[in-house]
Formats: C-alpha cells, structure tokens, sequence
C-alpha cells in the first residue's frame, strides 16, 4: 500500500502533468489568450519560488549538508549548462525547420524530468517543503507547455501531433521523473538527503532567477510586477504560518 508521502508526490507530478496539457490546449486552441496572460503566471510563479528556495529550502539544505553550498551550486550550473546548450541549438536551428522543433522538445522533457525529481525529493524531506516546492513549480508548467507546443507548431509540426509530442515530452515526462526519484529520494540517509535537497534548492534558483524572472522584466507590464510581488507576499506568509 502506498504511503502519504508517495501519494503526494504523485498528486503533484499528476497536477504538473495536467497544468502543462492545460497550457498545451489554451496555445493549440486559443493562442492569442495563451501569449498575452502567460507572463501573469510566470510573474508569481517566480516571486513564489524564490522567496521559498531562499526562506526555507535553502536555510533546510544547509542545515542538513555540510556540503550544501557547493551542492547548490552544482545544481544552479548544472540547470544553467542545459539551458545554454538548449539555445546553441535553437539557434543553430533557425535555419532549419526540423530542430527548430525537436530541440526545443528534448530541452524541455528533460527540464521536466528533472522537475518530477525535485518534487520527490522535495516530499521526502518533509510534507510542508513539498508543498511550499509544489505552488511555484506547477504554476510554471503552464506556460512551459505552450512553449513547446509553439516550438514545434514552427517546425514540421501541426496539429494532433504537436499535441502529443508537447504532451509527451512537456507533461507526461514530470510524473515519470517523480516516480523513477521517490525509491531513491524516499530511502536514503539524512545527510544524502540534504545533498539531494541542496541540488534542488540551486536548481529552483536558477528556474527562478534566471529563467522566470528574466521574462517577467521583459515584458514591462505593471500587472505582472504586481503579481511579482504577490507571488513574493503570498510565499512569506505559507513560510511563517508555517514556522
């Protein structure tokens, strides 16, 4: 029988999964809406995940390794190589409509890999952390699947097809990845556990700081600031209720 702590990572990988079909299917059937309030997610999707890697996953991780600040570092370049390989591919792709698809979608079926991950190490650690993880993370799946549905969509990609492949790669690789993770997350000590933690608190940096927040700037629209701050608000206040 499956405990609570299973249950829960599977929900959440199950929510991901089922947030990114949601914004594979507003892209494929209402792309003007999709494009023009995407960033609105984005915005407190990020202002949340900060503030929790920085007030409370963070503080865990170093309390739980000593070899956590190199270990967040690790995670924050290990994110960081994948993402500027995936544009020195997409680049390389301009010229061609096939990569210009594909890359992209490997790019983030990994990405998303990686998030089922954290979401199981996240859980292991205590209910409380993987929920505060959980809010910030699967509110940015939304937006994360009209961008591969996009991708491919400019390729030699149409229809029925660039549905499956972005719900393939994009959605369904997130409960895949938590699932292979939570043997391994759920039965290690407590120090590689903390090492673990620290990994994903450098990666939820990088997703935040660098991936998030950038696009947010980007956009100069006063309501995405607002819900900057309201994702920032909203986190402060689950972390002390918390505490």
């Amino acid at each position: 029988m499956f405990d609570s702590t299973f249950a829960a990572v599977m929900l959440t990988g199950l929510a991901a999964c089922g947030v990114t079909t949601l914004g594979i299917h507003l892209v494929s059937r209402h792309e003007r809406w999709a494009r023009r309030h995407s960033i609105h997610f984005i915005a407190f999707a990020g202002g949340m995940l900060l503030t929790v890697s920085l007030l409370h996953i963070v503080p865990k991780a170093l309390g739980h390794s000593d070899w956590g600040p190199a270990l967040m570092l690790g995670g924050f370049l290990s994110l960081y190589a994948l993402n500027r390989l995936l544009h020195v591919y997409l680049c390389k792709g301009e010229d061609d409509a096939a990569p210009l698809g594909v890359i992209p979608m490997l790019g983030i079926g990994l990405h998303s890999f990686v998030d089922g991950w954290i979401y199981s190490v996240m859980f292991s650690v205590d209910a409380f952390t993987g929920v505060l993880a959980a809010i910030g993370m699967v509110l940015h799946e939304l937006p994360e699947g009209a961008v591969v549905y996009v991708a491919l969509d400019r390729g030699r990609y149409r229809g029925r097809r660039a549905r499956t492949y972005a719900f393939l790669a994009a959605a369904a690789t997130t409960p895949v990845g938590a699932l292979i993770a939570y043997p391994i997350a759920h039965r290690v000590s407590g120090p590689v556990l903390g090492g673990m933690l620290a990994v994903s608190a450098g990666a939820l940096l990088y997703v935040g700081a660098s991936h998030l927040l950038p696009q947010v700037e980007q956009e100069h629209r006063p309501a995405s600031v607002v819900l900057f701050a309201g994702g920032v608000a909203t986190a402060v206040a689950i972390v002390l209720l918390g505490h």
